[in-house]
């Protein structure tokens, strides 16, 4: 998709784009641009390899093996595969993290507390836990995720969520896993060099780890915040740059857990801290979400002191090169290692996870649940102290841009919204009031266009075609800051998902969270495909990827194939070098799992594609 003279779909990230650029300061869509000239021809293919000393190895015409012997379908496999546990281990580490707060909550050693205690009794009777003390049943759920993620026995997790005729599907095809770290050792050490070279048994082996990280890490992560900081349901919020006010100390969280973050905004409800700020001479400090870690607050948090959602991760230095943010708090996944370059407009980026560390940047106030509350007074009183030199030395950039937008639609919303009856779903499926569904979990790139255009582009169409859309992860921001996730955007569906969503009081595309809710989305087509007697593959449900970019992408790729579903991706990934290996995830693996990958670069083809195979699903469902 092209935008004439244009680098991104928002107005805001074009400005400060054009600023930025003439500043003559390192930016991901210069520095991107630049890369672009010389892209490697082998690497785009898959068909490098960097493994042992006898490399680097490419396969090309005159020579069909690396030195090791291995073939193109394997090599391109195997480099795939590497992508794959990179996400499955980020998935992990939050899933753990997740799991040591909710035992150091019920402990009493953190701020938060047990705010959805409901859900808690829900979860533990899925996994068999017994127990009516609140705090000693959270205690035994958190044990209990943090041994099965370790299990060298089937999940136990993944087995309570998965649908029946999905479970036959995957004990006849050897995919039943065991807990997360024990299949991540099976596909690390099978994709080393010289151990596995069977492109199918490694793909296999690489569905067994998705299927895990989705029902096993991805679903404990969301059920256990949703514990601590509330299920998320619908209401108001703000999206794009023009929620940075200059005026107020604003801190800004980043990354993907919101741990840190949630604990700022109980510390910045308090009017003592107000106060503090006020004598600094700031209106106030207010809290601001930046990619995953803001979305995750965004969807579950209505309170004065956080402000909304600035956009996805390539909008990181275009909003501190405005000069309005004092302290960036980065924890785990997607900080730009630029970013020291940003502290020139006033702002001081500090790692809160031991994960994250820059140039020149080489310590942190690395999150642990017990010192979550004295590491969020550490950056309240660095962000004051900042603001006052911030105010003296940088003179800020105003963008008005601001979306007001509606989030919060997790299966429990949902289910809500359809006042508890699944049945008003099934009628506008079957009136064709509804055509389908369409999960967009994407990130964002700039690979196939310019910025979050791709995703857009896709959103529209598919609302147009009357598909419901359910979106997730960076390419959620997309919409939110396009308007898609509001109620204005009514009037750009079809006029079929036009009438429900009016009578419903939705949005045509549902704010459904971030990548890892995921696993979310996993539950909301269990509950749907048993209601109806059906396996996932029967429903009128597809999946898109738009903008795909990082490892926790293709993670989630790979679990959507081994769960039946139809999954979009763009851009190419770099599987092309093989005909075996496309055929396998295009066309193959569809006669195993009942899923496949569809690639298709452009967004109105892309749409037509996969309205084609909603039409197909409800013809076989006789709709």
């Amino acid at each position: 998709m092209k935008l004439e003279g244009k680098v991104s779909q928002h107005e805001s990230v074009q400005r400060m784009y054009e600023i930025v650029s003439g500043q003559g300061v390192s930016n991901v869509i210069d520095r991107f641009n630049a890369q672009e000239k010389g892209r490697c021809p082998y690497c785009t293919q898959g068909l490098s390899c960097q493994l042992c000393s006898m490399g680097p190895c490419r396969i090309g015409p005159g020579k069909e093996y690396g030195a090791c012997g291995i073939d193109a379908a394997g090599m391109v496999t195997r480099n795939f595969v590497h992508l794959n546990m990179l996400g499955t281990e980020a998935y992990t580490y939050h899933a753990i993290e997740a799991a040591k707060t909710l035992k150091a909550t019920a402990e009493g050693k953190t701020p938060y507390e047990i705010k959805d205690v409901e859900k808690l009794k829900w979860f533990a009777q899925q996994l068999g836990i017994e127990g009516e003390d609140v705090k000693e049943l959270a205690i035994k759920v958190a044990d209990f995720v943090i041994a099965d993620l370790s299990s060298h026995e089937p999940s136990k997790i993944v087995l309570a969520f998965t649908p029946e005729k999905r479970r036959e599907v995957w004990e006849k095809l050897g995919l039943i896993p065991n807990g997360v770290f024990q299949e991540l050792l099976t596909v690390g050490s099978s994709s080393m060099t010289n151990v596995d070279s069977n492109y199918v048994s490694l793909a296999m082996k690489s569905m067994r780890m998705g299927i895990v990280t989705c029902l096993g890490a991805q679903l404990v992560i969301e059920t256990i915040q949703d514990i601590l900081f509330g299920t998320p349901m619908p209401h108001e919020a703000y999206a794009d740059f023009g929620v940075v006010d200059p005026e107020y100390v604003n801190i800004a969280v980043n990354g993907h857990e919101p741990f840190v973050g949630m604990a700022l905004i109980k510390l910045a409800e308090r009017e003592d801290i107000q106060e503090k700020a006020r004598q600094a001479g700031a209106k106030g400090l207010r809290i601001v979400g930046f990619i995953e870690t803001g979305q995750e607050i965004l969807q579950r948090v209505s309170s004065p002191v956080f402000v909304g959602l600035v956009g996805n991760w390539i909008v990181q230095e275009y909003v501190l090169a405005m000069g309005g943010i004092d302290v960036f708090a980065a924890d785990m996944n997607c900080t730009l290692p630029s970013l020291p370059l940003y502290q020139k407009y006033g702002v001081k980026i500090v790692p809160v996870s031991k994960l994250v560390r820059l140039r020149g940047i080489n310590e942190g106030l690395d999150y642990e649940p017990e010192k979550a509350e004295e590491i969020a007074m550490k950056l309240i009183d660095m962000a004051i102290e900042n603001f006052k030199e911030r105010k003296k030395n940088v003179e800020p950039i105003r963008v008005e841009n601001k979306k007001k937008i509606t989030v919060g639609f997790s299966p429990e919303a949902i289910l809500k919204a359809l006042n508890n009856d699944l049945n008003v779903l099934f009628d506008a499926l079957k009136s064709g009031s509804i055509k389908g569904i369409a999960a967009l979990v994407s990130c964002t790139t700039l690979k196939n266009g310019p910025h979050d255009t791709h995703s857009v582009t896709i959103a529209k169409e598919l609302i147009k075609r009357d598909i419901l859309v359910l979106s997730m992860g960076c390419g959620n921001a997309a919409m939110q800051q396009a308007g898609l996730t509001s109620m204005e955007a009514v009037d750009l569906a079809g006029e079929n998902l036009k009438q429900v969503c009016k009578a419903l009081g939705i949005p045509p595309v549902l704010s459904f969270g971030t990548c890892t809710d995921t696993g979310r989305a996993a539950y909301l087509l269990k509950v749907i495909a048993e209601a109806l007697g059906v396996d996932i593959p029967d429903l009128p449900v597809v999946a898109t990827a738009p903008e795909y970019m990082e490892q926790k992408a293709t993670i989630d790729a790979i679990f959507a194939v081994a769960y039946g579903l139809t999954v979009h991706v763009s851009p190419i990934p770099p599987i092309t070098g093989s005909e075996d290996a496309v055929r396998l995830f295009t066309e193959d693996v569809e006669e195993l799992t009942g899923g496949k990958v569809m690639v298709e670069e452009d967004p109105v083809k892309a749409a037509e594609k996969l309205e084609q195979v909603i039409i197909e699903k409800r013809k076989k469902l006789g709709l």
